[in-house]
């Protein structure tokens, strides 16, 4: 894309809403450790990578919690040293890190504190996102 295509982009965010801003606030920062960008109050944006950023927000009208059909994927290559450091703070995961050849990754799963799954996971092929 050219300079000032109307088609690129700046960044992503990501929202998802919870009925305990708190709660989840503590969660991603506590436990996970995301750097916190900017706070509305009752929502707050966390860098997960460049300019990828995830939104935490009190949920409302039109904008539920419902956790189904939605995967945080946070890409890392120190997969174990994630699933260490988040079973040492007591977060229960869906299983220690392991393959899966079908995707070509090597992940493990937890949820947060309102059900929205997360994945820490390292690609097999380390070119996955070049074009």
């Amino acid at each position: 894309m050219s300079e000032g295509d109307p088609t690129e982009l700046d960044a992503f965010v990501t929202f998802v809403y919870t009925p305990d801003p708190p709660r989840a606030f503590a969660f991603y920062e506590e436990v996970l450790g995301l750097p916190l960008i900017h706070d509305e109050g009752v929502a707050r944006i966390y860098r997960i990578a460049g300019t990828g950023y995830l939104g935490v927000c009190q949920e409302g009208e039109g904008r539920p919690s419902e956790p189904r059909g939605l995967c945080l994927s946070l890409i890392t290559d120190d997969v174990d040293g994630w699933y260490a450091r988040l079973t040492a703070k007591g977060v229960t995961t869906e299983g220690p890190p392991k393959a899966l050849p079908q995707y070509g990754v090597y992940s493990f799963f937890l949820r947060d504190p309102d059900g929205h799954l997360l994945e820490v996971q390292r690609f097999d092929n380390p070119d996955w996102a070049k074009a």
